[in-house]
């Protein structure tokens, strides 16, 4: 008997231990989570910011995307690549998803918010970017029939007002002409958001099948072979040696801080810590978008415009809750 007892009791000193172990790990993970998804929000908030930037240079929407696009293009081929290692082939039936995902979420989503930075704000189009899941929402509603809480209208609702506002504020001080302008511009980066959202509501059996990590990486390749055909197809080739060098690292930077970067940060940080924490977590996107456009571009901040801030993240705080 006493040697028996003898033999459990190490193992029950050491239960303690090793709670303690997993405890800290386990913090570890939610801490590493958060920074990734925090990270991620804040470098893919700063694409906005290069891309006025680059316009100061005279370059335009076509010219820019191109080269964003074909400086990302081989980070994404070898990660699909990595990805379908040891994978079953495409389908015929895989590849036009995968085709009609990259147009539509990739490649259409982003050269429609390249061509409406032109003309609006940076804080003004992140604001009306963050609407994406309200758009997803209102897509399900439509297509599928999927039921719409009380409490997600609401959310979307404060949402909208808050976009509004912010919209409301910049006519206000603008001449007729670039109000007509900043119209445009709002016009299509609210496509850009509708584009993805499509992006979003057929993905998930994609997802599913391919693997997140493997899809994302052939629709972003499509997107960026989209992007550069798009450019061969309406300027000539000189027009990518008469580009200022300012254009080029702005877009080294872009491709590569801005859009691969936040890609992997984010599905790092959803791995860890799940989808809806990570998405809590990119609340700070909007926030960060408005400060750099501030301390960077010298765009106003204004009481309306960060009422109208509030208001947008508000309104989705209540739409996620709602839908957790």
């Amino acid at each position: 008997m006493s040697n028996t007892s003898e033999q459990k009791l190490p193992s029950r000193q050491q239960t303690p231990a090793l709670s303690a172990i997993k405890n800290i790990a386990d913090s570890r993970r939610i801490t590493t989570g958060l920074l990734l998804a925090l990270g991620g929000s804040i470098a893919f908030s700063g694409k906005a910011i290069i891309v006025k930037l680059a316009y100061r240079h005279g370059v335009d929407a076509v010219t820019l995307i191109m080269f964003r696009m074909l400086f990302a293009l081989p980070v994404f081929a070898v990660m699909a690549w990595w990805a379908s290692r040891g994978k079953a082939a495409l389908t015929r039936r895989d590849w036009l998803g995968v085709l009609w995902l990259g147009f539509t979420g990739y490649y259409l989503a982003s050269f429609l918010d390249f061509a409406g930075l032109a003309y609006i704000s940076a804080s003004l189009e992140r604001l009306i970017l963050y609407l994406n899941p309200t758009l997803v929402m209102l897509l399900g509603f439509v297509l599928y029939k999927r039921r719409v809480l009380a409490r997600q209208l609401t959310g979307t609702a404060i949402s909208y007002c808050g976009v509004v506002l912010v919209f409301g504020h910049e006519l206000t001080l603008q001449s007729l002409g670039q109000r007509a302008d900043t119209a445009w511009g709002a016009l299509l980066v609210l496509l850009s958001a509708i584009s993805y959202a499509v992006y979003l509501v057929y993905s998930g059996e994609m997802v599913r099948r391919l693997g997140a990590l493997r899809l994302v990486g052939l629709a972003s390749t499509v997107a960026c072979l989209l992007c550069v055909l798009q450019f061969g197809v309406l300027r000539p080739l000189s027009a990518a040696w008469a580009v200022a060098p300012e254009v080029i690292w702005l877009s080294l930077i872009n491709a590569t801080l801005c859009t691969v970067a936040p890609v992997l940060m984010v599905m790092m940080a959803i791995e860890r810590i799940g989808a809806s924490m990570a998405s809590q977590a990119g609340m700070v996107g909007p926030m960060s978008t408005i400060l750099m456009g501030v301390v960077i571009l010298g765009e106003p901040f204004t009481a309306w415009v960060a009422a109208g801030t509030v208001l947008v993240i508000a309104g989705i705080f209540v739409f996620s809750r709602a839908r957790a």
